[in-house]
């Protein structure tokens, strides 16, 4: 994503209020998704990963052809020029990317992945049904156009801004419309479907009620907290399961199993103007009417699907889509409910039994009432087993590794390339369910304090007789093609000494067989990517999700609490400050109060004596935030008031961190 590779707040804090900023990172690298120089090439699949993949190929049915005639029917057109571009002349997207995933399965992809990016790689405009296209293949997700009285309803808007803009312009030249956009609808809370928006509309006509914004109850808590509080921990993490900075070749990136990959842009957020919070609301929009169902805690925090009666169309939002979605996802969120996901799926099957045709946010449509059923039935199987099977196997004293090399799969799931795991997979998905009912924790007083992974790793090669002696043991195991046990070792001798080079480069070779045999695409993506860093060093593509959308759109307590977790704790220890603000338009007080190196911020409470007291706008307040307007300019403008000593600003503020938004995973 083409947005600022570093905090928006945290060195604007600190360069407001004071001096500037206590850590600096390095910059990001341009944003493009043709990936970065690659010092070491990759290798070829082993003989044990040849063997794995081509057994992988006899046990599954991949020539079914329907879900090919699915992912390409309704076809109207592809884009003219396959590379988008923004308007200084970056490059957002190449459609040609992916075009090498054609024919056979090579060596070094597993044969089911291979089959669900020959399905993703489907791109173009497609008709879903009368009054109902969808955009698909130029973004990891999808935009759906809905065809109202007087204009075009969008589902969805993509990552960025470029690429919606892009492609929506493309979509209503063939299809032969100037009708404009009079509204979108947001369904979930996740940035691969609202942050296009900006592409789609002016926020000054969704002001002057020219649009409408839909989205699901707390969508736009849900949206702007995901990429805050723990965002420069998940936006790194998200390299890894999205292969950002891979390139595009049979040996390194293929997609995602959800889609392609992330188109590089802007990324927006519009607050929404109408909110759903129950299922069964409904609304007409544009002369459409819409039934909507709520799917709060599946895959989103914030998520909803809905029906149009007129069109018997059903939106499946990204509660069901083509693949076994994450319980939990590897960049790091909050667990999801297994349990209520598939009590959503198996609502649906009541609500909309008319529905002639299913599309969602990912993939391609379901047509057929009898079919639809069927492919609803087995998602809501295929979660409700996820549940019902890790919570088995608890209570029967499993702990979570044991309950995640699990491998038992039902076989009429196993046999449904809609249920495989090329997203989420039954590992970690059955793992989190553990996590979400028991927590990290094994129950094994042996775990409960260990020791860090550095001080671990040294100890064990210590104790298997030096570097030497374990990397020895790990070559005649790689040999063997036992490669989960390699990455162990190698791994451990890594922790303990990251310069030696021999155990880096057998490290990377493991990851790399274990990336070739994976099915899922996340889990090839961190595995190559991990093999990358070990023998080229940290990738660094762009990777702030932390727009000025998303810091304009955080409420007061949220942006305070965003501050505070960034201060440098033992710099500020023994330190007590009172601060006041207070905000005319808003006409909120806010304490923030310094003590034990934490600074708590309350509404409405007014300090007897405050260290000092700031009285301003919150729009004043975002300049200084995201123009980096310093304080002194902002008081001799006459827009802040100061009261008290200035100085206690910066003591505190001198203190904002600024994350390094590409620390080490492979390495310690």
């Amino acid at each position: 994503m083409n947005t600022r590779p570093r905090s928006l707040i945290a060195c604007l804090v600190a360069a407001a209020f004071a001096s500037g900023c206590a850590t600096s990172t390095a910059p990001g690298a341009d944003a493009t998704p043709a990936g970065t120089t690659q010092a070491t090439p990759p290798k070829p699949a082993t003989e044990t990963t040849v063997r794995a993949n081509q057994a992988v190929g006899r046990s599954l049915a991949l020539d079914d052809a329907r879900d090919f005639a699915d992912a390409t029917r309704g076809l109207i057109a592809t884009l003219p020029d396959p590379l988008v571009r923004s308007a200084d002349g970056k490059l957002v997207w190449d459609a040609n990317r992916f075009d090498f995933v054609k024919g056979d399965a090579p060596a070094t992809v597993n044969p089911s992945l291979w089959r669900q990016e020959k399905l993703n790689n489907a791109r173009g405009l497609f008709k879903v049904t009368d009054g109902i296209y969808q955009i698909r293949g130029y973004d990891i997700a999808n935009m759906t156009l809905v065809e109202g009285k007087t204009g075009w309803i969008v589902i969805d808007t993509l990552l960025t801004a470029e690429i919606s803009r892009a492609t929506l312009a493309f979509a209503l030249d063939k299809l032969g419309s100037t009708k404009p956009v009079v509204a979108v609808i947001y369904t979930h809370s996740h940035a691969d479907h609202y942050g296009g928006v900006r592409g789609v509309v002016d926020e000054a006509d969704v002001r002057a009620g020219k649009v409408r914004v839909i989205a699901p109850e707390g969508f736009m808590d849900s949206a702007v907290a995901e990429n805050v509080l723990a965002g420069n921990a998940m936006t790194r993490r998200a390299v890894y399961q999205f292969g950002a900075g891979l390139d595009a070749n049979e040996r390194q990136g293929v997609g995602s199993g959800l889609g392609k990959a992330l188109s590089s842009g802007t990324v927006g957020l519009i607050p929404p103007t109408d909110i759903v919070s129950k299922s069964g609301q409904e609304m007409t929009v544009d002369g459409v009417r819409i039934v909507f169902q709520m799917a709060q805690g599946s895959e989103a925090p914030s998520e909803m699907m809905f029906y149009f009666p007129g069109r018997k169309a059903l939106c499946l939002s990204e509660v069901m889509t083509k693949h076994m979605h994450n319980v939990y996802t590897i960049r790091g969120a909050k667990m999801r409910d297994a349990l209520g996901w598939s009590k959503y799926a198996n609502e649906a099957l009541d609500m909309f039994p008319e529905a002639e045709v299913a599309f969602a946010s990912h993939h391609w449509p379901t047509w057929g009432s009898d079919n639809i059923r069927a492919y609803m039935a087995r998602q809501r199987d295929t979660y409700r087993f996820i549940h019902d099977q890790a919570m088995n196997l608890a209570n029967k004293g499993q702990v979570m590794d044991e309950i995640g090399d699990a491998t038992f799969f039902p076989k009429g799931l196993a046999a449904d390339a809609g249920s495989r795991g090329y997203y989420g997979t039954l590992s970690h998905n059955l793992r989190a369910v553990y996590n979400f009912y028991l927590g990290y924790y094994d129950g094994n007083p042996a775990s409960l304090n260990r020791l860090p992974p550095a001080e671990t790793a040294k100890r064990y090669v210590a104790a298997m007789g030096g570097e030497a002696a374990v990397l020895a043991t790990a070559r005649k195991a790689f040999d063997a093609g036992d490669y989960r046990w390699v990455a162990e070792l190698t791994n451990h001798v890594v922790f303990a000494n990251p310069d030696n080079a021999a155990a880096r480069a057998l490290q990377a070779d493991t990851l790399e067989q274990l990336g070739y045999q994976a099915e899922a695409g996340t889990w090839r993506n961190a595995y190559l990517v991990g093999a990358r860093e070990l023998r080229d060093g940290v990738l660094k593509p762009p990777t702030s999700t932390q727009g000025p959308d998303v810091v304009r759109g955080m409420n007061q307590e949220l942006l305070f609490d965003y501050i505070a977790l960034r201060l440098d704790h033992q710099k500020l220890d023994g330190v007590k400050a009172g601060i006041s603000m207070e905000f005319t338009d808003l006409k909120e007080t806010w304490a923030l109060e310094l003590s034990n190196s934490v600074l708590n911020n309350t509404k409405g409470r007014v300090l007897k004596n405050p260290d000092v007291k700031l009285t301003l706008t919150r729009p004043v307040f975002l300049s200084m935030l995201l123009q980096g307007r310093k304080l002194p300019e902002l008081v001799q403008a006459g827009q802040v008031k100061v009261e008290g000593d200035p100085r206690v600003l910066a003591a505190v503020f001198s203190n904002v961190q600024t994350f390094d938004p590409y620390f080490n995973i492979v390495t310690p």
